[in-house]
């Protein structure tokens, strides 16, 4: 039997006559068949691109969302760890008072509680050593030292509400502007260079800059002596003195009566001094103490 032919007949619309193609039913089944194959694959194809385009769109927008949850969390981070700095700032400021007080009150602070060895969870790490780690632990934690403070602080305010007389007369600001040159303690002399024990605090500055009383007080001595030049002694009731030497200039006298602020005199050089300072004592019964644990300005 014979193959059977198709064919197909181009008329064309300019010429005369036509043109025949001829081809047998196999091959016909074979270019249907190629051509659905092929259509398979091109829209498998196409699918594929599609899919590929919608994730690819699709983890560019979790990408930029992850970043923006990073940024988000490294705000929260920091801010949690300038909340800890504030928190200490306020623990240092209520010993401080306690200080001026003369209160036993309890230490309320010893840890922020994020991380360090006071917590048995290593995987809290402090704020001071590592990068802060958010968890609410962390956050409950400050919030409750936080109103530790804050309970702390209250109580210190109805103190100090009945003791006015005594804040004032307590020293508590710094004498003159300047920088600290030599601290309370232990420390070389600086003409001998033998170990000595500073009694107070050296603060560097220009000569002339004024030097005011840090607490209400009576001046109760005004004199020049070898080692501390023109001095100033200033009482300020219960047991409270304060000693200001090297002065250039005398501004106050003996028995007068002096409000915290008020200028004594003028930073110099005078006595055993190697450059314009102020040497300041705060004595408590006449017994010298770190001047820096009443201080209250930063």
């Amino acid at each position: 039997m014979g193959k059977k032919f198709f064919s197909l007949i181009i008329v064309p619309h300019t010429k005369a006559g036509y043109k025949t193609i001829s081809f047998t039913k196999k091959a016909l089944k074979t270019f249907i068949w190629s051509s659905i194959a092929l259509a398979v694959i091109l829209l498998a194809l196409m699918a594929d691109y599609i899919y590929i385009k919608s994730t690819k769109k699709s983890y560019r927008a979790l990408s930029l969302e992850n970043k923006q949850q990073k940024e988000t969390l490294t705000e929260y981070e920091n801010s949690i760890a300038k909340l800890r700095k504030k928190v200490e700032k306020f623990e240092e400021y209520t010993k401080k008072l306690n200080t001026m007080a003369g209160l036993n009150s309890p230490e309320v602070l010893k840890e922020l509680g994020i991380g360090g060895e006071s917590y048995a969870d290593s995987e809290e790490q402090s704020l001071l050593n590592t990068p802060p780690q958010l968890s609410l632990v962390n956050v409950k934690s400050i919030n409750e030292k936080a109103e530790n403070i804050e309970s702390e602080l209250n109580t210190l305010v109805i103190f100090f509400e009945n003791q006015t007389a005594r804040l004032a007369s307590t020293p508590s600001i710094w004498p003159t502007y300047g920088w600290q040159s030599s601290s309370f303690g232990p420390r070389d002399d600086p003409f001998t260079g033998k170990e000595s024990f500073h009694r107070g605090i050296d603060i560097a500055t220009n000569y002339g800059n004024p030097i005011v009383v840090t607490a209400d007080g009576i001046v109760a001595q005004v004199r020049v002596d070898f080692t501390g030049g023109k001095t100033v002694l200033i009482s300020h009731g219960q047991g409270v003195s304060t000693f200001y030497c090297h002065l250039s200039k005398f501004l106050v006298k003996e028995g007068q009566k002096v409000k915290r602020g008020d200028v004594i005199g003028l930073v110099g050089k005078t006595g055993k001094a190697l450059g314009p300072h102020l040497h300041y004592e705060v004595r408590i019964n006449d017994k010298p103490v770190n001047p820096l644990k009443f201080i209250l300005e930063e």
